[in-house]
């Protein structure tokens, strides 16, 4: 109809005739159907010289449509057959009125046509058994046409506008209509499927009932995204109950694939279309899925509990088919022949996108705190861990294995992991998630599974591989090392797999790295400080050249090149405990100084052995006696003010430094040095470390200490480690309390420099120093407990400077 036709006489009829109802000849019906086809046609016509959408939104129309649309139901929650051509056309007019015009959208709204609509559309979804779906609806080509167009009309009302949108949440519409879209069209389905009723025997009427399905999933679709855009994350559209729906789609994506379509011609248009269709529904189930997986909790755990209560989903394997997805998904064989290859290659990329999408929902279910327990069973002896984890470990060992027999140049065969780097990025993230806990991480090394062989493996650890399988890999090694102080048993699977030396050969510290993979240098320092932690021999590994390539540069030289270059602070303080845990091994493990451990080795290992111990003791020793990492250990207590470990670490180091007569001046040096901040004042770490134990006075090597929540005023920017370790002395104005343990350490510090240096340097120290604890040892005269064990440590520092 030509635009410049004034549509309100069509307007003035409907409302004649809506006077009309209850009135039930068909005549009354017949008409209403005429006028609001012609109105419907009308109305399709926009941006000519008569605007007719506004003109008839400001009439009785809004509320003529919602009259004559529920008196048309007659009651039912569907239309009858007799009824559906009028429901039709009235859906036809109310989505062609309201379309890109809010004024209309609101007048609707207010007529109750929204809610009427969703209420029609849960009438058909009633009807639909439950998932999963893999035949579609038995509906009609009238009944696809209503649930289609009244979908779009739903879309046309609420696209963008608000005021619907927050109704159709509130009436929980959205699991309606995708209830309504996946029975409707399951992906895949037209591949098998025959046709779905009696109208439907003609290859017209097939094409008709598909290209109606395949709109009603992009419809539905559509609305689903946007009623997804709020500015609220909080408002959530979906609850766990639209899992079951979602992931049916995955499954149509993974093989067997059926050789052809019993409805449509391989090439023909409705064959490709479909194709697009499917892969459209594809891309939004993953797209959901992610999201939903990130922000909504009672998801990830309802996808946790899936995993083994199979009435979580009604049956639907939510969390496995989202696994053989990612495990076994692949681009369907049509692709090759129906799509251009610009076009093919463009959706397979997208598929791998998918894929990844699922791999965060998965590593996000694993992260979840109060899944651990859910995904790891021990209920099964011949399945330690349970089946999550028993499949994640044998994707990273296949993978691995694949890996070995790969020929350089040769093809892969279809059912090798080789190459397939999101299976293991999949696994290890999601196996480093649940083995946060000492027990489950000695299960993953212990027999059946004994992992430590296969994480160092060239193929998952060296410095050709991509930073994103390395970052898992690392991610899950920290974890597992985390415990190996206090588990023989994984500390020894972790050592005789190499570790130390797989992540220093890794590349991870290396220049090219520093840009962007910050949190897997992090995580890469933190496995070389837990394993190198009161452990000499994983000390030598780290300091030492290896006798394969003595020209390489060493773990540590590594991580102290990293830190120097680093303008990131957790980077500096994680790299720079990792000196403090090798000097704590170096000297606690000295024999010399340590009769008792003398007597161990002399009665354990060989004479050779023993002096082979010994010499890369010396030599390791002289490593890290340099001006360079006592700067590192000095820097590290000048930065640390609002942490008081950090600060009691580094303060240790030097002590023991200071124990050898070429490294008291390294220290006494290194404290006078002023400290560079990149022009700004020096950082806390982003995270306090944490605590594990109590400190000791003196120079104990296991010295912990727990941060205090800032009360007080900020501390001057230090200019060098001698102010931190005075403010630390004098305890007043810090941004944290510093614990009486952290103040007795760096008296004794101060009385250990003593003893191997002299000259300006320590004169200058000792002004400095000196009447800073003449005041402790005064004020505190009568103290008791804890500050008396800091009196005897000052008037011992004192009496040393006599």
């Amino acid at each position: 109809m030509d635009s410049s036709v004034d549509l309100s006489p069509l307007g003035r009829r409907l409302s004649e005739l809506s006077a009309q109802v209850p009135s039930d000849s068909p005549e009354l019906w017949k008409d209403v159907e005429s006028t609001a086809q012609s109105l419907a046609n009308g109305l399709r016509a926009r941006d000519g010289p008569i605007d007719n959408h506004t003109a008839l939104g400001q009439t009785s129309l809004p509320q003529d449509l919602t009259t004559l649309f529920t008196s048309a139901l007659h009651g039912s929650a569907i239309p009858d057959l007799s009824y559906l051509p009028v429901v039709f056309e009235l859906l036809r007019v109310s989505a062609n009125l309201c379309m890109d015009h809010d004024e209309n959208r609101g007048q609707l709204l207010e007529a109750g046509l929204p809610q009427a609509l969703v209420a029609l559309l849960e009438g058909y979804a009633e009807s639909i058994p439950n998932p999963p779906i893999s035949t579609p609806l038995a509906l009609t080509i009238p009944h696809l046409k209503v649930v289609r167009t009244a979908i779009g009309a739903l879309l046309n009302a609420s696209l963008n506008y608000d005021p619907v949108k927050s109704r159709l949440r509130s009436l929980d519409s959205g699991l309606t209509i995708m209830k309504l879209s996946t029975a409707t069209y399951p992906p895949a389905a037209w591949l098998t499927a025959a046709p779905s009723s009696p109208d439907e025997n003609t290859s017209e009427a097939q094409e008709e009932s598909w290209t109606l399905r395949s709109g009603v999933s992009s419809w539905a679709w559509r609305i689903i995204v946007d009623l997804k855009e709020v500015k609220d994350e909080t408002l959530q559209i979906f609850n766990p109950d639209v899992l079951p729906l979602l992931t049916p789609a995955l499954a149509a994506f993974c093989p067997p694939y059926p050789p052809g379509s019993r409805l449509f011609e391989a090439d023909s248009p409705m064959f490709n279309m479909l194709l697009h269709a499917d892969f459209d529904v594809l891309e939004e189930s993953c797209t959901l899925i992610e999201s939903l997986s990130l922000d909504v909790e009672d998801v990830r755990l309802s996808l946790a509990r899936g995993l083994n209560f199979s009435a979580e989903h009604g049956g639907v394997p939510c969390l496995c088919t989202i696994l053989d997805f990612i495990e076994n998904g692949d681009y369907p064989p049509f692709w090759q022949t129906a799509l251009p290859e610009a076009d093919r290659k463009r959706r397979e990329k997208v598929f791998d996108n998918c894929k990844a999408a699922l791999i965060k929902s998965v590593v996000e279910v694993a992260g979840e705190e109060r899944n651990e327990d859910v995904l790891w069973d021990d209920s099964e002896d011949n399945k330690p861990g349970g089946e999550f984890v028993c499949r994640m470990v044998h994707l990273l060992k296949k993978y691995v294995a694949d890996m070995d027999r790969a020929m350089p140049g040769a093809g892969v065969a279809k059912d090798s992991y080789a190459g397939r780097d999101d299976l293991a990025i999949c696994a290890s993230l999601s196996l480093g998630n649940l083995a946060r806990r000492e027990k489950n991480s000695a299960v993953l090394l212990s027999p059946p599974h004994s992992l430590a062989p296969f994480l160092t493996s060239s193929h998952l650890l060296s410095a050709s591989i991509d930073i994103k399988v390395k970052h898992g890999i690392i991610g899950l090694l920290k974890h597992l090392a985390q415990s190996c102080a206090q588990s023989a048993v994984i500390h020894d699977a972790l050592v005789n797999a190499g570790v130390v030396k797989a992540v220093a050969k890794s590349g991870v510290w290396d220049e090219r790295t520093d840009e962007m993979a910050e949190i897997v240098q992090v995580s890469a320092i933190g496995i070389v400080k837990y394993m190198c932690n009161a452990n000499v021999e994983n000390t030598f590994v780290l300091v030492l050249p290896g006798h394969d390539d003595a020209s390489s540069p060493t773990g540590l030289s590594q991580i102290m090149a990293l830190v120097k270059r680093t303008k990131s602070t957790p980077v500096r303080s994680e790299g720079t405990r990792v000196l403090v845990n090798v000097i704590k091994s170096l000297w606690s493990n000295d024999p010399s100084a340590n009769p008792s451990m003398n007597a161990t080795l002399q009665g354990i290992n060989t004479a050779d052995a023993l002096l082979e111990n010994q010499r890369k003791r010396h030599e390791s020793m002289q490593t890290v006696l340099t001006p360079e990492c006592a700067f590192a250990l000095a820097s590290l207590v000048g930065r640390s003010a609002k942490y008081p470990l950090l600060v009691n670490e580094g303060v240790v180091a030097l002590s023991l430094m200071s124990t050898i007569k070429a490294g008291g001046p390294l220290a006494l040096s290194a404290i006078l040095t002023p400290m560079l901040f990149d022009g700004a004042p020096p950082e806390p770490p982003s995270a306090p470390p944490s605590a594990s134990s109590e400190l000791t006075s003196g120079s104990d090597v296991s010295s912990p200490v727990v941060t205090t929540p800032s009360t007080r005023g900020r501390l001057p920017v230090p200019r060098n480690a001698l102010d931190m370790l005075i403010a630390v002395l004098k305890n007043v104005d810090n941004p944290v309390n510093f614990q009486m343990e952290v103040r007795v350490n760096v008296c004794s510090f101060f009385a250990q420099l003593t003893r191997h240096t002299s000259g300006p340097e320590l004169l200058r120290v000792k002004d400095s120093v000196k009447p800073v604890v003449e005041n402790i040892a005064e004020s505190l005269e009568n103290a008791s407990g804890k500050e008396e064990m800091l009196v005897k440590a000052a008037k011992k520092l004192l009496e040393s400077w006599v």
